[in-house]
C-alpha cells in the first residue's frame, strides 16, 4: 500500500436495525395479502415482499465515504482533496436547511434521511460546476477532520 492510498477515514452510512425489521414485517404483510389464493401463493408472495424491501434497504445503507491522504471517495465518486476548501460541520437544523431550502440543485449531496449531521465542503476547482459537497455523516467532526487535513 502506497503512502497515498493509506486510509484516513471510513464510514459506511447503514441503515438502523429496525429498518430490517420492517422489512420482514412488510413481506409478511404482503404474504397474509395473499393468503386468501392459498399457502403457496402466500409464501411467493412473503418471499418475493421480503426480498424486495431488503433490496431497497440494502441499497439505502450501501454509500460509503473514504478519505486517503489525498483523495475523497464518496460512492463512486473520487475526488482530489486539493479540489476542496475547508469543511464546515453540521449539526441539526443547520444540515437540514442545506439539504432543503439552502440546497443548490447542482450539489454533489449524499443525503440520508436517517442521518441527522452532515458536513459541507467546498469545490475549488474552477473547471468544476459543482459549487459544493453535501455528505450525511454519523461522525461529522472526524470526517471533517479528515478532509481538512491535506
Amino acid at each position: 500500500m502506497t503512502s497515498s492510498s493509506r486510509l484516513v477515514y471510513d464510514e459506511r452510512l447503514t441503515v438502523p436495525r429496525v429498518w430490517w425489521v420492517i422489512a420482514v414485517l412488510f413481506g409478511l404483510s404482503i404474504g397474509l395479502i395473499f393468503l386468501p389464493y392459498g399457502a403457496v401463493a402466500a409464501l411467493i408472495a412473503l418471499g418475493m415482499g421480503t426480498a424486495l424491501a431488503g433490496m431497497y434497504v440494502s441499497a439505502q445503507g450501501s454509500a460509503r465515504i473514504r478519505v486517503t491522504v489525498d483523495t475523497l471517495f464518496v460512492m463512486d465518486a473520487r475526488i482530489p482533496l486539493t479540489a476542496l476548501g475547508e469543511p464546515e460541520v453540521l449539526d441539526g437544523e443547520e444540515a437540514r436547511a442545506w439539504r432543503t431550502y439552502k440546497a443548490d440543485l447542482r450539489a454533489f449531496m449524499v443525503m440520508r434521511s436517517f442521518i441527522t449531521t452532515a458536513v459541507r465542503v467546498e469545490v475549488l476547482d474552477p473547471a468544476d460546476p459543482t459549487p459544493y459537497l453535501y455528505l450525511s455523516t454519523r461522525t461529522p467532526d472526524l470526517l471533517a477532520e479528515a478532509i481538512g487535513d491535506r
